[in-house]
């Protein structure tokens, strides 16, 4: 498990589909502002639908350290081995938002894709609006590098998305105690 100051990020585990799906997935605006394709229904019980065996893709689940609670999820994505960078992105329990929790995601990603995965950028895309994934990102050193104007169709409307970056040679991890 890679740990920050108050999450964990770990595999998987069957128990935890259910309840993203539940409380993320089936969140039709929430799923819609988030995945950048269309929204479709995913059963909340019973098998859930097959993952391909992506490399370019990692999947976690936040847990709360000091619980074991699932708080959320958290993703690297478009790993690209040749160029050494990928994208991060993350999605929070609505019970977990506002506490923190974000901002120690996107750390742990950070020494995940910098120290484990050996990357040299990484980057966030979100909408313009998403000032608690913005938020999260600058803290942990993400420079705002643009605005993709009218580039994200959401529920019936183009919107900004803004572009921020991190290489890891301005990377401060968090110190360890």
């Amino acid at each position: 498990m890679l740990r920050g100051e108050k999450i964990g990020l770990r595999a998987q585990h069957d128990e935890d589909r259910p309840i993203l799906r539940r409380e993320l997935h089936n969140d039709v605006l929430l799923s819609a502002r988030s995945v950048g394709r269309p929204w479709r229904p995913v059963p909340v019980d019973g098998k859930p639908p097959e993952m391909p065996d992506d490399p370019s893709v990692v999947h976690f689940s936040a847990v709360e350290l000091e619980t074991g609670t699932l708080i959320g999820v958290a993703d690297l994505w478009g790993i690209d081995t040749h160029n050494r960078s990928a994208h991060l992105g993350l999605g929070l329990l609505p019970a977990a938002r506002g506490k923190g929790y974000g901002t120690d995601v996107v750390a742990a990603l950070c020494q995940y894709g910098f120290t484990v995965r050996g990357l040299q950028r990484l980057q966030v895309d979100t909408l313009t609006d998403n000032h608690a994934m913005i938020r999260a990102a600058e803290r942990n050193g993400f420079v705002r590098e643009g605005t993709l104007r009218a580039s994200a169709w959401v529920m019936g409307e183009f919107l900004d998305q803004a572009v921020l970056g991190l290489l890891a040679r301005d990377w401060k991890p968090a110190p360890r105690v």
